[in-house]
């Protein structure tokens, strides 16, 4: 019985929320997310910001009831793209995530992804 004990006594200490959590199960966030011309329905993770070739900014819509951060490029190592050309969205501050409430939407030339949560 005392080995018993010593088997289920770090899942009985998980399960009282005294243990740090066991998985990232956290749910997805509701409503839909649209990069570009691309819509995710209950998203949950990060998810890929393509550039376009002709230069133009992506819209990025946020009709989730989350958060989301679209993921700036860090130290590039090269010269600047084309998205250097163009003026920044309100709220892309140079060298800084933007972060959309639930509800916004923005267009950017810049970022590497975009994350939910």
């Amino acid at each position: 019985m005392r080995r018993i004990r010593k088997l289920l006594g770090p899942l009985a200490a998980a399960t009282t929320g005294g243990g740090p959590p066991t998985s990232d199960n956290t749910p997805s966030a509701r409503g839909f997310l649209t990069i570009g011309g691309t819509t995710y329905i209950d998203p949950h993770g990060s998810y890929p910001l393509d550039h376009r070739l002709d230069g133009s900014a992506t819209l990025i819509v946020n009709d989730t009831d989350r958060y989301i951060t679209v993921i700036t490029e860090r130290d590039c190592g090269g010269p600047p793209g084309p998205e250097a050309r163009h003026t920044e969205a309100p709220g892309d501050a140079p060298g800084r995530d933007l972060v959309l409430a639930p509800g916004e939407r923005a267009e950017t030339w810049r970022g590497d992804s975009v994350r939910v949560g």
